[in-house]
């Protein structure tokens, strides 16, 4: 047809000039470089990673799916993002290799660019808990079923130890953390929504973050303010709740740099808390800091477990506990990531190691109509050391110092 126009299914644009990054070439050399590793151990032709937090780990790009696939095809001569037209020449910009964009003009265009990238009835490394069924399925078309081999478990023993200038990141991102929870504590009167609270924080870690980073990108910095009822669950939403007295309250700070996110948690209570709610709180302080004289090379994530358990039981509260005691940091979010191997939980067997990066983080939920109802929650940030741990987060807990007013 006369006018028709011949659209691409997929192109390469370098769009500008690369941006700085977080890491150094070197870092993103280094860590391709153990990837294909992986690929040699297992016999692999390329790998197809499309975990958010995979590809941003191996190439520097977090991208934003919003319902579209990405993917960084790496083979043992050439390292690729593939995204999709809606964000320009950015990915290419904020990635240490190279990108190709694929357009929406034909359907599965995404798998055709892969398949240029990966070639056909090869073996490759996939990760098995991100490849949906949907996907799997496209795949064999596309790429004449090659063999697949699940590395997800592989990448993630990779991650979970973080080089020196991840955790200078890290350590940055908890200060920053503790900036929010001290401009949260301002914050706090009765009277005040949890949302104005929760803004107070957010604001206050955004201005650090660009003025500590002014080369990163800014984007997913949060903070869940929680009050009475609403502490009730670590990842409750903030609301429009008016603070009232004697209220408890939990202070959740989480500032994103480039991908990488950190916490500070702490209980508060907006005038004296009652004598049963004390108990409790003391309790699990006394738990915090059991935890945080356990994390050290050599023990396991169980073995720690093991210990705070048996002193909530003593304490006749390990009923009330929520979750595990802790987990990995570096590249994760509410969203993207999560280094299941590297859990304080009585079914994790990891043993801690310098390098490694992790939280304690003891949670008592006591339920309404119970004496001292409420979520009592402390957190901490520690870098597994040669010969300890350094704990890199610096806000106060306790009675001592979090009973406002």
């Amino acid at each position: 047809m006369e006018g028709t126009i011949n659209r691409p299914q997929s192109f390469t644009c370098h769009n500008g000039d690369k941006a700085p990054l977080p890491f150094a070439i070197a870092e993103y050399d280094q860590r391709i470089a153990s990837l294909r590793a992986i690929m040699s151990a297992h016999s692999l032709d390329a790998v197809l990673l499309t975990s958010m937090q995979n590809i941003a780990y191996y190439s520097g790009f977090l991208c934003c799916s919003f319902g579209r696939p990405y993917g960084l095809v790496v083979t043992h001569d050439s390292c690729t993002t593939v995204s999709a037209n809606i964000d320009g020449g950015q990915p290419w910009r904020r990635a240490h290799c190279d990108n190709v964009i694929y357009t929406d003009w034909s359907r599965n265009n995404y798998w055709r660019a892969v398949a240029a990238l990966v070639g056909k009835g090869r073996r490759i490394g996939i990760e098995g808990d991100h490849l949906t069924l949907a996907a799997r399925t496209t795949l064999d078309d596309f790429l004449n079923t090659p063999d697949l081999v699940d590395i997800a478990p592989a990448t993630m023993q990779t991650r979970m130890v973080k080089s020196p200038a991840e955790i200078a990141l890290i350590t940055e991102g908890a200060r920053i953390a503790d900036v929010g929870g001290h401009a949260i504590r301002d914050a706090i009167s009765v009277g005040a929504r949890e949302i104005d609270i929760a803004m107070a924080g957010r604001d206050a870690m955004e201005l650090e973050i660009a003025r500590s980073f002014p080369d990163s990108e800014m984007r997913d910095t949060w903070v869940w303010f929680q009050s009475g009822l609403n502490t009730d669950g670590a990842h409750n939403p903030v609301t429009m709740r008016a603070l009232e007295q004697g209220d408890i309250l939990s202070l959740n700070t989480f500032p994103m740099i480039s991908a990488y996110y950190t916490a500070l948690e702490r209980t508060l209570f907006l005038g004296d808390p009652d004598a049963d709610s004390l108990r409790i709180w003391t309790a699990n302080v006394a738990a915090h800091e059991l935890g945080l004289s356990l994390i050290k090379p050599g023990i396991s994530c169980a073995q720690i477990c093991d210990e705070i358990n048996r002193l909530f039981a003593q304490e006749n509260l390990l009923h009330y506990r929520s979750f595990g005691y802790g987990h990995s940091f570096g590249i994760l979010s509410h969203y993207y990531g999560r280094e299941a191997g590297l859990e304080l939980r009585e079914d994790i067997d990891t043993v801690l190691k310098p390098g490694m990066v992790v939280s304690i983080e003891p949670m008592l939920w006591i339920p309404e109509g119970t004496p001292g109802a409420g979520g009592y929650r402390e957190h901490d940030i520690l870098v597994v050391t040669e010969g300890g741990a350094t704990n890199i987060t610096g806000f106060p807990y306790g009675p001592a110092h979090n009973v406002i007013g």
